[in-house]
């Protein structure tokens, strides 16, 4: 009876009930079925190893494996299967292989290798969270690509997303920038001064710290400026909240230019209190303990916190002796309202790895509080972006900031252009280079940080990261803009009936095998909440279309079968390179 195989799941299905089919005849018990690739074209489509299924049943993984090879059966859609070094490499059709892969993508379109049904999980993802005393950094833009791609990643797998902004407005930092506004300010303005909000208070950070050092009783009037503020003085409130809301219009301009998106914005000045509530009832279980007559501390665990080096017990603080609250106390409080409100399954934060102790503390609390969600919570952490001394300037002297960033790549994007522009004999409408030139800067600088490991600190060079060669966004830009080039000189042809058994030289079977380990990548990216994965399908498939490009006639193909099934192949190409760069949050070109 023949299988109609019309899904790339309904095709791995299909391999998994055969496999079992030949593993029974061989009265092979099994109980997982990994399905991955031959590293090369010529060994395959698919590959299962037998090792682990091998060890269950006591069997030589080598010979196991030819014997189930042996009796899986060339059928409708599989042409032949092989052993190798512990594999069962299985070779489908072409015709099958290339009709699966290119209708399901024309089929899906941009949603291509999404998960069709929901899974139900509602998943938190809270990202940014800068501090309104100054503007946004390189480091915010690593925080912000992560958040907005690990959001996408998931929505992919069927999640239900809330992404989550949580705003740090108050607190020592906040203090020092409106002291110095107050004693040095002259009562000027972002719109007197012509200086972006954020920038503006930023100014007034920087010029704290340096007026500290000449006058360290600073730190004190800031203290009690801060306790003033939590007493509800209504001169300090005015004033926190008309700088608040200076730096609020200068992020939500940087926002816009890095397409950072937030369904829920917290703010720390909200939930400190519901953070003090929690620390209070902690303390009448006996869970915390009182220091002083207004601070509380709280012992951690020895088995995860190791001891001091005097050999005391650690602690960390949640209430100042004077009363006033630490950030960790807002997290209580914050993660009690989120949760509550979202009924999340899952809680998800993008903070660099300064913070990675922070975060174990943070959910230790989480368990010792016995908040049913506390297992469900994770610390997505990443390494600081360092750059070549020079590259970059910074208004605030010590950190690289991302209006900057944004604007010097668009610089040197439309440099880039208007150098192959005059290369090539041509010149383009100013208005249009400089809105591709946005694109393609922006994308470069994103498929940057999202290439390597979050784990990983990395050195960003701006110039390296433009290059149109190499694993950088523009390559895989230009890859998709390649593809519009050709489909764009056939716009208006009546779309003929195509043959996809026409297919399969290894060129074309590099490039849809990359189709296919896109799919994967998503998943993969899901479960270990690492993007790089879909950079680099995204990347590879660029490169295999390349290399089919330049191989490959296709509008001047021998045959009009040939022409017709190589156009369906670049269709499917331009519409995975568009998804996949969408979820990386990168805009395609329709040409470079």
């Amino acid at each position: 009876m023949k299988r109609k195989v019309s899904s790339i799941r309904k095709l791995e299905e299909s391999i998994r009930d055969d496999f079992r089919k030949s593993c029974k005849k061989q009265e092979v018990e099994i109980s997982d079925i990994t399905i991955s690739y031959p590293p090369k074209i010529e060994m395959g489509d698919f590959a299962i190893p037998v090792f682990s299924i091998a060890k269950e049943n006591k069997r030589e993984p080598d010979v196991l494996a030819k014997k189930i090879s042996e009796t899986l059966p060339e059928n409708d859609y599989i042409q032949w299967a092989r052993a190798d070094r512990g594999f069962v490499n299985i070779k489908i059709k072409n015709g099958i292989l290339f009709s699966v892969i290119c209708n399901e993508v024309e089929k899906r379109g941009e949603r291509f290798g999404w998960t069709e049904k929901s899974s139900g999980k509602n998943v938190m993802v809270e990202y940014l969270s800068p501090n309104t005393n100054k503007p946004l950094h390189l480091g915010h833009i690593r925080n912000g690509v992560l958040g907005m791609t690990t959001s996408r990643i998931l929505e992919a797998n069927g999640h239900k997303v809330i992404k989550a902004n949580l705003i740090n407005d108050r607190g020592i930092h906040i203090c020092k920038s409106m002291l110095a506004y107050q004693k040095w300010g002259k009562g000027e303005t972002p719109q007197s001064s012509g200086v972006k909000g954020d920038h503006f208070v930023g100014n007034m950070y920087v010029l704290f710290n340096q007026k500290v050092k000449e006058n360290p009783s600073l730190e004190k009037e800031v203290r009690e400026m801060l306790q003033r503020w939590e007493a509800g003085d209504p001169e300090i409130k005015t004033l926190w909240k008309t700088m608040n809301n200076w730096v609020y219009e200068g992020f939500k301009e940087t926002y816009d230019t890095y397409q950072f998106l937030f369904d829920e914005y917290y703010y720390e000045s909200e939930t400190y209190e519901q953070g003090k509530n929690i620390v209070q009832k902690g303390v009448e279980s006996g869970i915390f303990e009182k220091t002083s007559e207004r601070g509380v501390t709280v012992p951690l665990p020895e088995r995860d916190f190791g001891k001091n080096e005097d050999g005391s017990q650690k602690q960390v603080t949640l209430i100042r002796p004077d009363g006033t609250s630490v950030y960790i106390t807002q997290d209580l409080g914050t993660a009690a309202l989120k949760t509550k409100k979202h009924k999340l399954n899952r809680l998800i934060y993008i903070v660099g790895d300064e913070q990675n102790y922070h975060f174990k503390t943070l959910f230790a609390l989480f368990e010792m509080l016995r908040f049913p969600w506390a297992k469900n919570a994770f610390h997505l952490s990443y390494g600081m972006v360092e750059l070549p001394e020079g590259k970059m300037k910074s208004r605030e002297g010590t950190v690289v900031d991302a209006d900057d960033i944004a604007a010097e790549m668009t610089e040197l994007a439309e440099e880039e252009i208007t150098k192959r522009e005059r290369e090539g004999g041509s010149r383009g409408n100013p208005e249009d280079k400089r809105k591709r030139a946005q694109k393609i800067g922006l994308g470069a600088i994103k498929f940057f940080l999202l290439a390597n490991d979050p784990k990983h600190r990395i050195r960003f060079n701006p110039k390296e990261t433009l290059s149109f060669e190499g694993k950088t966004g523009p390559y895989c830009q230009y890859a998709y803009a390649r593809c519009q080039s050709i489909l764009q000189k056939i716009e208006g042809e009546q779309k003929a009936k195509v043959d996809l058994s026409e297919l399969g030289n290894p060129e074309e079977l590099s490039l849809v095998r990359n189709i296919l380990k896109f799919v994967q990548s998503i998943q993969q990216a899901e479960r270990t909440l690492n993007p790089s994965t879909v950079c680099e399908a995204i990347h590879g498939t660029a490169q295999a279309f390349n290399q089919f490009y330049h191989a490959h006639q296709v509008l001047k193909a021998e045959t009009e079968a040939e022409r017709s099934a190589r156009l369906q192949l670049v269709r499917a190409t331009s519409i995975v390179l568009k998804t996949g760069l969408a979820l990386l949050g990168i805009e395609v070109v329709e040409k470079m």
